[in-house]
């Protein structure tokens, strides 16, 4: 068996002692350590630190952790350096993974990170950061440090997916037919919807990517009629973080389960899993981003708020506006849900271009719907066997008031499937 190099026995002692310190000692752990890496061999350094790096990384995905969501504790936690390097540290890891080891969701992520192998070869890549970064060797290195305390005290959490290489239950994460074509008419209504000035436009617009967003899901549900392999429940997480993290999950909570999938928000790690068929997924990642868009934009819109007596009051009115905004939204939803549903029942269809027909009613339908339902409601009984819920409050009448009229405005005619809790 090789032995490590004296780089490498210098780097893992250097994290070691970092990861250990307790919060007392941190910052001498800190200076100690960077000191003895930015006074070592660079090029060598260099390489043992993105190898070690790498093994960090690695673990991260084994204990249930993705792209999005390191990159997500970064932004949390540390600051714009270390959310550059650990950029390029999750490509350098991705490195080892061909392109069949990973699903479509993780694809995407690592698309929207912009996680690509940039330098010319690891022995450099330090080099190469510093003169990016305007950085000395000691800074990098302490940078380089933090980020790897950060990831390499990670808990283990419940996975959405198999990690790279690793054995798991491969769903429908690749393209369907007519996937494409229908993602990409419901992005392009909420995108106007979101940069309209004009509240009847983007009501209209929001509404007519619901409608497709509805149909998309019922040809899933009766696609799948009597094969019952050929798509299950799964999983993803969208981030939630402040400020005002609890009305924003529960605007996400209401979207989610107007498509079917139940929501579970772990407030310590800043991120919601929802879990749900993959269309559904996608339509509600699409459908809550841009209500959220909506709904800040209104909340600025309405500007800042004062008591009588001159204080602020601009934290408890936007609380209250989220909050009465998304709790407007799930009855406005509901509401929605039954009409849509009695529509496709009746064989009323909506194509990907906006245009309907009539077509025969299709008595398999509800059954099929409530049978996607139960296998996502026995999904999350599998992933989350101990739940709790929380209570919110509202704090500010006008805030409350404002929100649900907002959510009025946002007009949501068309629903995408039974609330169900």
């Amino acid at each position: 068996m090789a032995q490590p190099s004296a780089a490498e026995a210098l780097v893992a002692q250097a994290a070691t002692q970092v990861v250990a310190a307790s919060p007392d000692t941190l910052d001498l752990a800190l200076d100690t350590a960077a000191s003895m890496l930015a006074a070592a061999a660079w090029p060598e350094v260099s390489r043992a630190l993105v190898a070690c790096a790498e093994r960090t990384v690695t673990r991260a995905w084994a204990i249930g952790w993705r792209p999005a969501d390191l990159a997500r504790i970064v932004r949390r936690e540390l600051g714009p350096v270390h959310q550059a390097l650990a950029v390029d540290l999750i490509a350098a890891e991705n490195r080892r993974h061909p392109t069949a080891a990973l699903d479509r969701r993780w694809h995407d992520q690592l698309r929207e990170l912009g996680a690509d192998v940039w330098w010319p070869g690891d022995d450099a890549y330090l080099a190469e950061f510093a003169t990016r970064q305007r950085l000395d060797r000691f800074a990098l290195a302490t940078a380089a440090l933090e980020l790897n305390r950060v990831w390499a005290l990670l808990p283990p959490i419940t996975p959405v997916g198999p990690a790279p290489g690793r054995p798991g239950v491969q769903r429908s994460n690749g393209p369907r037919p007519g996937e494409p074509r229908m993602l990409s008419r419901i992005r392009a209504l909420l995108n106007k919807a979101e940069s309209t000035e004009y509240p009847e436009e983007a009501e209209a617009l929001t509404a007519k990517a619901q409608q497709l967003i509805t149909q998309h899901s019922i040809d899933e549900a009766l696609l799948t009629i009597g094969q019952p392999s050929r798509d299950t429940p799964g999983a993803l997480r969208i981030g939630v973080d402040n400020p005002y993290e609890s009305p924003k999950a529960m605007l996400l909570d209401a979207v989610a389960s107007a498509n079917r999938c139940r929501t579970v928000w772990a407030k310590e790690f800043g991120f919601c899993t929802i879990i749900g068929f993959d269309s559904d997924l996608d339509a509600v990642e699409l459908l809550y981003t841009s209500l959220l868009v909506q709904a800040t934009a209104t909340m600025h819109r309405a500007g800042s708020k004062h008591h009588r007596d001159g204080a602020a009051r601009t934290k408890s009115f936007r609380q209250s506006f989220l909050i009465a905004y998304a709790a407007r939204i799930r009855e406005r939803l509901t509401a929605a849900t039954e009409q849509a549903t009695t529509d496709a029942a009746a064989g009323r269809h909506l194509n990907p271009d906006g245009s309907s027909e009539q077509l025969t009613p299709d008595e398999r339908l509800l059954p099929a719907l409530a049978a996607r339902e139960q296998a996502v409601d026995q999904t999350l009984t599998d992933m989350f066997p101990k739940l709790t819920s929380q209570r919110v409050r509202i704090s500010n009448a006008d805030g409350w008031h404002q929100g649900r009229a907002a959510a009025d405005r946002a007009a949501l005619h068309q629903g995408t499937g039974a609330i169900t809790r």
